[in-house]
């Protein structure tokens, strides 16, 4: 796990354009002592290569794989630009992170940091940050960009009676992580549960919440309150606004009367459901070749693919997670962590789906720009 000290960290930067930006990591990298002097080569040809911009004002310059013998260790240095450097094609980067890694090393670095680095508002915060502290926090993932939303927060078939019952669990579960209190509890069960439709009620807190949370908790057997049937019972304990995407996906499941996906799904599937986008459409699996995985440049060449095309198209790593991404969003895409094996599940809905489908199959069996393995 990638660990950031103050040192690593330069605020208050300024560079006229992208190349200076990349001379001066280069330089701090090299001062570090973790590269030789001409690893500033290699950086400055795989920007020329593609760039290195990922989206959300960040830009991950580092070498290229014939300049990989000049890492001595693997480490990275951060350069914070509150003004912002010109990064091409009308993008700014408000952050560069500068990094040296042998091996596949990059792609546990770079994993770890677009995890952080995609939630949605990190570029407003990134810009406005003022300490080294701040930004080590949202870089290590201290600072909250997204809900706590996992398999262990939601509880099915639970043999409850009452509406009642299932606030008091789902709370309870959260209640048991330490992010909120009894006092918590109580004001959500005192709240009581609003009722959003199709068997689904919505509970939620803010009082004594340390961690905005959601859980999920549905009944054994269905049964009714106030003539209105209770399937299950959604708990939002917030003390930020981190949980609005999560919301907001939760309302187009409704709208389009999906809600019952919620009601027969596991727990996995339950938080795929609550944290992206539901896509109806063909699905198609291809195995990435290449030998170091998808790091910045073949991840370019794979998102510059998909946008090529108005299909809405998600991607998921089934050696992974198993959440789907946004597979125009090259940050997205680098997150999922993929190696050379991994095997991708694309799924496309619109008009030319199916030619985003083979379009990406010809690109990755090509070698996405790198050649066939």
């Amino acid at each position: 796990m990638l660990s950031l000290r103050h040192q690593d960290i330069q605020l208050q930067q300024a560079a006229d354009n992208k190349q200076a930006a990349i001379r001066a990591l280069a330089a701090g990298l090299s001062q570090k002592g973790l590269v030789e002097q001409g690893y500033v080569n290699g950086m400055l040809a795989r920007e020329a290569q593609n760039s290195t911009f990922l989206g959300n004002g960040i830009a991950i310059p580092h070498g290229t794989t014939d300049t990989r013998g000049l890492v001595k260790q693997t480490g990275v240095i951060v350069h914070h630009f509150p003004q912002g450097v010109d990064w091409g094609d009308g993008k700014t980067a408000y952050l560069a992170i500068g990094i040296a890694a042998k091996s596949d090393e990059h792609l546990g670095i770079l994993k770890q940091l677009t995890k952080v680095l995609s939630a949605d508002g990190v570029e407003q915060k990134l810009q406005q940050c003022d300490s080294a502290d701040a930004l080590i926090a949202i870089l290590n993932g201290e600072a909250q960009l997204e809900p706590e939303l996992e398999p262990g927060l939601i509880q099915l078939a639970f043999p409850a009676t009452d509406l009642i019952q299932l606030i008091a669990v789902a709370a309870g579960i959260l209640k048991n992580r330490q992010w909120v209190s009894n006092e918590s509890v109580a004001d959500a069960i005192a709240s009581g549960a609003s009722y959003l439709g199709q068997g689904l009620w919505l509970a939620k807190t803010g009082k004594s919440v340390t961690r905005t949370a959601l859980s999920f908790v549905t009944p054994a057997q269905a049964f009714d309150v106030d003539g209105q049937p209770v399937r299950g019972v959604l708990m939002v304990a917030a003390c930020n606004g981190v949980h609005l995407p999560n919301l907001n996906v939760l309302a187009k499941l409704l709208y389009n009367q999906q809600a019952d996906k919620l009601f027969s799904a596991d727990a996995e599937k339950v938080v795929s459901l609550l944290s992206e986008e539901l896509l109806e459409g063909n699905s198609q699996v291809f195995k990435i070749r290449n030998a170091h995985g998808l790091h910045a440049r073949p991840g370019a060449m794979l998102v510059s693919v998909a946008k090529k095309f108005s299909a809405n198209i998600l991607v998921k790593n089934l050696h992974g997670d198993g959440k789907a991404v946004n597979a125009k969003s090259l940050m997205k895409v680098i997150a999922l962590g993929v190696k050379q094996g991994h095997e991708l599940e694309f799924t496309v809905q619109g008009d030319d789906g199916d030619q985003a489908l083979a379009a990406i199959g010809l690109a990755i069996a090509d070698g996405l720009g790198e050649g066939r393995a």
